[in-house]
C-alpha cells in the first residue's frame, strides 16, 4: 500500500478559465505521481451552509426548489453560500435558515464539512444541527423561490434510504442529525 505523498499530485500553475457569478473554473497544470504533466479542471466556489431544522415535535422544515443544473424541483434542507471570502459559516447558516424559512434557533451543532464533489469541485458545505425553532418572517433572496414542506425526521431519513433524496447536502445532513437526535454519535440526544 502506497502512503499518501507518493500519490500526490504537485500543482505547476493555475489559470483562470471563466469568473462567473457564483464560481469560477480554473485550469491546473499538475506533475502527476509517475512524473507526467496533466491538466485539471477545478471549480472555485465560495462554500456554503446548510441546516436540518428539526422541531420539538421530530419535524424538519425542509425547502422545495428548481435546479436548473438538473431540470427539476428538489426537496432540500436549508442551505446556502457564503456570501464573502471568510464569512463565519455558523452565522451563514443562521442567515439562510431565517431567509429561507424565517426560523431561528436557540441550539446549533455541527455535523460536518462536506466536500461536494471533490473530483472537479473545491465547494466545501458545512451542516449543522438546528433546535429550539420559534417562527417568523421568511426573506427569500431576490430571485429566489421556495415551497416549504414540514415533514417528519425519520420519514425523510426513509425517502433517502428509497432514493427519493439525492441531494448531497440533504442526505448527509439527515442521515447525521437522525443519529445526533438518536444518540447514535457518540454525543448523546
Amino acid at each position: 500500500m502506497m502512503n499518501d505523498e507518493a500519490i500526490r499530485e504537485t500543482i505547476l500553475g493555475e489559470e483562470s478559465l471563466f469568473e462567473g457569478r457564483l464560481v469560477k473554473l480554473h485550469r491546473l497544470d499538475v506533475t502527476l505521481p509517475d512524473g507526467k504533466p496533466a491538466m485539471r479542471e477545478v471549480v472555485r466556489h465560495p462554500g456554503a451552509s446548510a441546516v436540518v431544522p428539526v422541531d420539538e415535535n421530530g419535524m424538519v422544515t425542509m425547502v422545495k426548489q428548481f435546479r436548473a443544473a438538473v431540470g427539476r424541483v428538489m426537496l432540500e434542507i436549508p442551505a446556502g453560500k457564503l456570501d464573502a471570502p471568510g464569512e463565519d459559516r455558523l452565522e451563514a447558516a443562521k442567515r439562510e435558515l431565517r431567509e429561507e424559512t424565517g426560523l431561528t434557533a436557540e441550539n446549533w451543532v455541527h455535523l460536518a464539512d462536506l466536500s461536494t464533489t471533490p473530483g472537479f469541485c473545491d465547494e466545501l458545505i458545512s451542516i449543522y444541527l438546528a433546535t429550539g425553532l420559534t417562527a417568523g418572517e421568511t426573506e427569500p433572496d431576490e430571485g429566489e423561490f421556495l415551497n416549504i414542506e414540514k415533514k417528519p425526521l425519520r420519514e425523510l431519513v426513509d425517502m433517502v434510504a428509497r432514493g427519493e433524496i439525492s441531494d448531497s447536502k440533504t442526505l448527509a445532513g439527515l442521515l447525521l442529525a437522525e443519529k445526533r437526535m438518536n444518540g447514535e454519535d457518540g454525543h448523546g440526544a
